[in-house]
């Protein structure tokens, strides 16, 4: 006899659409970090209640486990010249080779760059030369770089680069973004877009929420090219993640085994913290174990949390990966009646906007 048989339900992309008024993407971030509105969000119920982010302390417990992502954003966006001729040439710089000074880059225009073409980056007297070393699909090119007087090429993209703000924020980078654009938590230099749920803390949050007996650990998560990805096909298993970096520490993992065995909620900052909290290997006596390396997890309607019970989010892009990702905790039709909350609401939405718990 054969066993029961069950249908996996075709989830579609298009179950993920929602409209939003282009007046609530945000452009800029509040006048003051930690400025933003809070959307609590029951997963249970799917009742709302609406905050400021400085109630945070007192909308969690005392035993919470707080995952952030600790990843530091680097200035990827490189804008200058080609050679010879002197055309405008971009360079957005996604992830290194593991070679000395060689990265695959994004290049614009990818019709004249291409191998061996060459290109020039210069700002405040420091200057950067790129070569096109390889092609590849999708327009990236494998560039190296490298500098006239043989300083290091990361303190020249530091010093040259132009912060990588996402395709929504329709105006140039300025220089209040090298900091607004960063967490106050970031360390691991290496990501070419911040994780956004971070960028609400501030120094006293984090301070009242440590007096509240909340604590606190650290994951790092490369948030690559990825981050920015349409997804392309109409089914959603059908998506593949792109691989990103991480690393959790022995310490964190001991955080995250304690808190799993002891009943207690283990909280992500971001769909990066819970990507990573999630790709780890969890023993079967318990053991969440630290590890290294890339993860591609895709994180949809369907998956079986192991050690997630609740995030802190902003609201995302219709149809995107991160939305299916808190689909995945929260429950689809919860979460779109949320959405359509705050579009009524007046939240703002994205990188910049507000935030939403979900527990």
């Amino acid at each position: 006899m054969f066993g029961p048989f069950f249908l996996v339900p075709i989830v579609n992309v298009s179950d993920f659409d929602f409209h939003l008024p282009d007046h609530l993407i945000a452009q800029d971030p509040p006048a003051q970090r930690g400025g933003s509105r809070l959307l609590a969000l029951d997963r249970s119920s799917g009742r709302v209640a609406h905050h400021v982010f400085a109630d945070l302390p007192s909308l969690l417990r005392t035993g919470d486990l707080l995952v952030v992502n600790d990843t530091r954003v680097f200035p990827a966006r490189l804008l200058g010249r080609r050679l010879p001729g002197g055309g405008a040439a971009e360079c957005f710089l996604v992830r290194p080779t593991g070679d000395s000074d060689e990265w695959v880059a994004l290049v614009h225009p990818g019709q004249r760059l291409r191998d061996g073409a060459r290109m020039e980056f210069e700002s405040g007297g420091r200057r950067l030369h790129a070569q096109v070393v390889g092609m590849h699909f999708h327009g990236r090119r494998t560039v190296r770089l490298w500098t006239d007087d043989g300083t290091s090429v990361r303190d020249a993209i530091d010093a040259i680069g132009h912060v990588p703000l996402p395709p929504y924020i329709k105006r140039d980078d300025a220089p209040g973004d090298r900091d607004r654009y960063q967490t106050v938590f970031a360390r691991e230099r290496g990501s070419i877009a911040a994780p956004t749920a971070g960028l609400h803390f501030t120094e006293p949050v984090l301070t009242a929420l440590a007096e509240s007996g909340i604590q606190r650990v650290a994951v790092t998560l490369h948030v690559g090219y990825g981050t920015f990805q349409p997804v392309r096909v109409d089914r959603v298993e059908d998506h593949e993640m792109e691989a990103e970096h991480y690393e959790v520490s022995a310490e964190t993992a001991a955080a995250l085994t304690a808190a799993r065995r002891e009943g207690r909620r283990v909280i992500t900052v971001g769909t990066t913290s819970t990507r990573t909290v999630e790709s780890l290997v969890v023993d079967a006596d318990g053991t969440v174990q630290p590890g290294r390396g890339e993860t591609a997890l895709f994180i949809h309607p369907g998956h079986q949390f192991k050690l997630v019970s609740g995030m802190i989010t902003n609201f995302h892009l219709p149809r995107s990966s991160l939305i299916m990702l808190v689909s995945a905790l929260a429950g689809r039709e919860h979460v779109l009646a949320a959405y359509e909350t705050a579009v009524h609401e007046g939240y703002r939405f994205y990188s910049y906007g507000d935030a939403m718990l979900v527990l």
